[in-house]
């Protein structure tokens, strides 16, 4: 598993019946990965995990590495209400070819260390899979602070990364600090990949890459290689379209901006509804803006 570089965390193509479109989930993994993307993350909070089943999770890992093949590495993200369907998960996805699993903590339940170590880490333990831990406190109400992932690093030796969504750019260099270069980290919140990739983060778990790829990869290695003025030119136009990915809406936002690019469908399972009124005029005027303005590579 290849934690470095932009890899996106994909969006379930669904059908006007709500069932999972693998031929459309097939095509979008290829686009991806002919875009100079790394690797995919299947059924992340992007992906729509919490309304897809066990099966249908483990059926979208099968499509999609039959579809990018060896070109990149496939991993899942693993969310569970329980420890016990979580390690399940990780054995099926290993089964179905993946070779990582994005490690999040359980649905609903939000405790202290002790418990949240042990779910995590059974979870780490349950293959020989290459795990990236999820810290997204503002969405699981949970916080992994650098000393605890410190201490699942020194566990477990398959966990090789972080996916840090906290909000706070401090953290990859407080990461950094207390575990050196033993883990990777990335940048899981779209509008501070500029400022995650100064600070350190080889990686970007993209959620607009999955309607503007080439714009993503153009920004990460511009950031990466600390070109700055073209980094800055880009991120510029493209940050009011990052700043989708951090709202409550921001699937049905970004499969709408995916389906408006021809590049999929706006369908999305309830509790979510597809984008209407004053969310999808101002959606609608973003995307105008940034299409009008956007810039050749």
């Amino acid at each position: 598993m290849n934690w470095k570089g932009v890899i996106p965390a994909i969006t379930t193509n669904l059908k006007s019946d709500l069932s999972v479109d693998h031929d459309a989930l097939a095509a979008h993994c290829r686009w991806m990965i002919d875009s100079g993307c790394t690797g995919i993350v299947c059924c992340g909070s992007l992906g729509e995990a919490a309304t897809l089943t066990f099966e249908e999770k483990i059926d979208v890992v099968r499509t999609a590495v039959a579809a990018v093949g060896d070109r990149a590495p496939v991993a899942l993200g693993i969310a569970s209400l329980t420890t016990a369907e979580a390690v399940a998960m990780a054995k099926a996805a290993q089964a179905a070819g993946a070779r990582g699993l994005m490690v999040l903590p359980p649905y609903v339940y939000s405790s202290d260390w002790r418990e949240m170590k042990a779910h995590v880490g059974a979870v780490i333990a349950a293959t020989p899979l290459s795990c990236m831990l999820y810290n997204n406190p503002p969405a699981y109400k949970t916080d992994f602070l650098p000393e605890q992932i410190a201490e699942l690093a020194a566990e477990h030796s398959n966990l090789h990364a972080v996916k840090e969504s906290s909000g706070d750019v401090r953290r990859v260099t407080a990461i950094r600090a207390v575990c050196g270069r033993r883990l990777d980290v990335l940048v899981g919140m779209d509008d501070a990949i500029v400022e995650g990739v100064y600070a350190g983060a080889v990686g970007w778990i993209a959620g607009l890459v999955n309607a503007f790829p080439a714009e993503s990869v153009a920004l990460f290695d511009y950031a990466s290689r600390g070109d700055k003025a073209r980094a800055m030119a880009l991120y510029t136009w493209f940050l009011p379209l990052l700043r989708l990915d951090t709202v409550p809406k921001f699937v049905q936002l970004i499969k709408w901006v995916q389906a408006e690019v021809g590049r999929g469908t706006p369908h999305v399972r309830p509790p979510r509804l597809e984008l209407a009124g004053a969310d999808l005029e101002f959606t609608r005027a973003v995307l105008a803006k940034a299409l009008k303005e956007k810039p050749k590579l």
